[in-house]
């Protein structure tokens, strides 16, 4: 270990056996504490350690907001997913650790989709998200059976709320609790309103000198425990500084309030930009397989607003008094929750183009009805181009993914008229990569298209990229088939400031591929490795 990694860790006050040298890089020290991961498919980062514990993130990569169901032995959740389309992916547990897909909830373009609630009442099940469009609204789905098929979305009529909860109290009355301390009540069958708009709670306010974004007093989540209803809420903003996103919690007799703040509040907050993850807030409390409690709520990797809001796990627990208490991550390893069955985690983002319909995790980033454009045939993706120029009006094609270091390497052949490519996309106004047409190349730089670049001999319309991005520095490469050297772009970029505090949106910084101009490029073999 170097002399300058040691100041570093000292400086960062970090565990030495927590700080390992997995990331020395010459010239540029991983400034987070580096605990090596286990390897999931791919190499990619999983939580579960294989002796018993486990180390956060439960679900890398950018799975905000989450809300979690409890059904029988069963656990389903689903996160926001903003304006990328299919959304509102669903994932199925049985021990709170591992995680594996089910089905995308949501198959159209509503709008931007903002923290949902995943519910289920009677033999039911239901999702209340909010969305920002015109005009903002909360929409409700349903389903008979958690894979789907879902109702197509309907408006509940609340443009001046997002966050809803559903809870029905003692007397089967069904309500959505929202941001802001308010509520509103539903009709029977939970797919209309039944009333107006009440507030009944104002939210405990943390300490003037406090370094948050804003008050913003949002994600209610409900539970009845020991003769008391509990409310969790987010507020200090969900970005921003890192010490600004916290939980806190209230509790009263009846939904009617009054409502009772804990004394202990914030219940869970990042207090130092020396932790490992920032900006912790958005809790779920939810019983384990053993009947012991837990909290799931998301956060920023120290370092990597560009990954996202990850999803964490943290014990709970209820003390004498009936408050609840939750024992915030240190970045460590924890002890699994007991009982329940590890499912496969994850999923392969590598991709044969198999079958006749796109695996689940691939999304349109930006941009409405652009699922036509897309079709599975003959092992190869087929993307229609749309007419644009590039990245920012032919909105990608991309997925979410989670490892600090990574590349994509795929197959591409393209017609006269398109320019196809590989990008880290983070919105139609930030991205950062490459593209191909039949002259040259484009390099892509701070969401714009910089400049054409030369190709290298015996590149025309065949060719394989390949896009590394390590610890926020994107290279890139190509070459005209597996015969020939790799040949390095003459740009490499460092994307570390391609997020929410730069550019707003709430999203994460994504691989995707693109097609613009007329005609259609074909995409195959695509492989996705997580790098140490």
């Amino acid at each position: 270990m170097t002399l300058l990694r040691r100041e570093l860790l000292a400086l960062l006050a970090v565990p030495p056996a927590f700080a390992l040298d997995c990331a020395d890089a010459p010239g540029q020290p991983y400034l987070p504490p580096c605990q090596p991961w286990p390897k999931g498919i791919e190499g990619q980062r999983k939580a579960d350690m294989g002796d018993g514990r486990y180390l956060n993130p439960v679900l890398a990569g950018d799975r905000p907001d989450p809300t979690v169901l409890k059904d029988g032995p069963d656990y389903y959740l689903t996160h926001s997913s903003f304006e990328a389309v299919p959304g509102l992916l669903i994932w199925h547990s049985r021990d709170l650790v591992n995680w594996q897909p089910v089905a995308n909830a949501l198959h159209e373009a509503v709008g931007s989709v903002w923290a949902p609630d995943l519910c289920r009442h009677g033999d039911r099940y239901y999702l209340y998200l909010p969305v920002k469009a015109q005009p903002n609204d909360i929409l409700v789905s349903w389903a008979d059976r958690i894979e789907g098929p879902w109702s197509k979305p309907q408006p509940l009529g609340l443009p001046h709320h997002i966050d809803p909860t559903h809870v029905a109290d003692e007397n089967g009355q069904r309500w959505l609790f929202l941001s802001g301390g308010d509520r509103v009540r539903l009709s029977d069958d939970g797919l209309k309103l039944a009333g107006p708009v009440e507030h009944v709670y104002d939210p405990w306010r943390y300490p003037e000198d406090w370094d948050v974004e804003s008050f913003s007093p949002e994600g209610p989540k409900m539970l009845r425990h020991g003769g008391w209803w509990h409310m969790l809420l987010a507020v200090g903003g969900t970005a921003g500084p890192p010490t600004g996103h916290m939980v806190i919690a209230a509790r009263s007799r009846t939904l009617d309030g009054p409502w009772e703040q804990a004394p202990h509040n914030p219940l869970m907050r990042t207090r130092s930009p020396r932790e490992r993850w920032w900006s912790r807030g958005h809790g779920s409390l939810v019983q384990g397989p053993d009947g012991d409690w837990w909290t799931l709520y998301h956060g920023y990797e120290n370092s990597f607003h560009t990954l996202g809001r990850q999803m964490l796990l943290a014990p709970a627990r209820f003390s004498a008094d009936g408050w609840f208490h939750v024992d915030a991550d240190d970045g460590a390893p924890l002890p699994k929750p007991k009982g329940g069955d590890a499912v496969p985690h994850g999923l392969a983002l590598s991709d044969d183009f198999s079958g006749t319909t796109l695996k689940p995790h691939w999304q349109f980033l930006s941009g409405s009805g652009q699922a036509p454009r897309a079709r599975v045939l003959d092992g190869r993706l087929h993307l229609r181009a749309n007419g644009g120029k590039g990245p920012g009006d032919s909105p990608p094609l991309g997925f979410i993914q989670g490892d600090p270091a990574f590349e994509v390497a795929f197959d591409l052949d393209f017609d006269e008229g398109v320019q196809a490519g590989v990008v880290m996309f983070y919105s139609p106004r930030l991205y950062a990569g490459m593209g191909a047409n039949a002259r040259s190349f484009q390099l892509h730089r701070y969401g714009q298209d910089i400049r054409a670049v030369p190709k290298p001999a015996g590149i025309a319309r065949r060719m394989q990229l390949r896009l590394r991005c390590a610890r926020h520095v994107l290279t890139l490469y190509s070459r005209a088939d597996a015969s020939q050297p790799w040949a390095k772009f003459p740009v490499q970029m460092d994307v570390s400031g391609y997020h929410h505090n730069t550019a707003g949106g709430f999203a994460s910084l994504r691989p995707a591929v693109y097609a613009a101009g007329q005609g259609e490029a074909r995409f195959s073999n695509l492989r996705y490795r997580a790098l140490d």
